[in-house]
């Protein structure tokens, strides 16, 4: 998108990286912040994003583009704000929902297409389908940014991801995955709730959507620590930067947690409540290899009842 409808310097407003945003949504290092002058927007210290803050940068700042989409905001995004601030000062809009794609096409967050020059998602996350993705756009974007893909940026195409993902579409217009949707902000409510009984400081106060932000800051650990030692205990999470971070990215003070992988295992409230419950239990006692160990069998047990679609584990 950006290589079709920006020129290389262009302005560009983007929810800023240990704010919640993307790599590509600005990051020096990457493509995206070394092809583009970028212009971020934060979040307030109570986790939200301030609307008409970002309407007084935009314009101020008159961008070319403003970027809507994140990779690590549990709250649901104002997609018609952000399309009217866009309009208003003269910018593209362009939503970035890979990871909201599977509860957009389900109908249980709202959907940014009407409002938006460009939508973008990946087909895996809440989709559930392959590593891909896919554009859609209003028909005057339509050409450009087909050459952007080809023979602009991408070479032949993979004829088995374009399989998966037809199947993939296929499944989401089915009725159950609806109430797989629903499941995962459902579960990732439960998990919020058990963690904000041991008091865990969550970005925000909780989630809207399938992910949690948790600032372990007031528990005295890092979120490589916990990474780590909940590896130990065969619970993945990734260590996370938070808003106003003050420890290093490589050693952050957040972690982020996700329900889609759960969801699609069979998960329910009931065993969100024993997850948070593990995760307490490690971190309470970060040093404690053993008791980690002891764990990692308890999800074992607990996950034959639960075996990925396909296999037995």
């Amino acid at each position: 998108m950006y290589f079709a409808l920006l020129e290389f310097g262009d302005k560009v407003m983007g929810l800023k990286l240990d704010h919640g945003g993307h790599i590509t949504h600005g990051l020096p290092i990457s493509y995206s912040g070394k092809a583009y002058n970028w212009i971020p927007y934060l979040v307030e210290e109570n986790g939200y994003i301030d609307m008409d803050k970002v309407e007084a940068i935009a314009m101020a700042e008159k961008p070319k583009m403003i970027v809507a989409g994140f990779s690590a905001y549990p709250r649901n995004m104002d997609w018609k704000r952000f399309a009217q601030i866009a309009e208003k000062v003269g910018a593209l809009s362009f939503a970035d929902i890979s990871h909201v794609g599977g509860l957009v096409a389900a109908g249980v967050i709202e959907s940014p297409v009407p409002y938006f020059d460009v939508v973008m998602t990946t087909t895996h996350k809440t989709l559930r389908g392959p590593r891909s993705a896919i554009i859609m756009c209003k028909e005057k974007h339509a050409k450009a940014i087909d050459r952007a893909v080809f023979p602009g940026m991408q070479g032949g195409p993979h004829d088995h991801t374009t399989a998966g993902k037809a199947i993939c579409f296929e499944e989401a217009l089915r009725p159950e995955f609806k109430q797989y949707a629903e499941q995962v902000v459902k579960n990732a409510k439960a998990l919020a709730d058990k963690l904000l009984s041991y008091g865990y400081d969550l970005v925000s106060g909780g989630t809207d959507n399938h992910l949690l932000l948790v600032d372990l800051t007031n528990k005295g650990i890092s979120g490589k620590q916990a990474q780590d030692a909940l590896d130990v205990a065969e619970i993945t999470v990734n260590k996370n930067t938070v808003p106003y971070e003050k420890r290093s990215p490589m050693d952050p003070s957040g972690i982020r947690l996700g329900s889609p992988a759960v969801t699609t295992r069979g998960f329910k409230e009931k065993e969100m409540e024993q997850v948070g419950e593990w995760i307490h239990q490690v971190l309470s006692d970060i040093g404690n290899t053993e008791l980690h160990h002891k764990i990692a069998q308890e999800v074992a047990e607990l996950c034959k009842n639960y075996p990925v679609a396909g296999t037995k584990v």
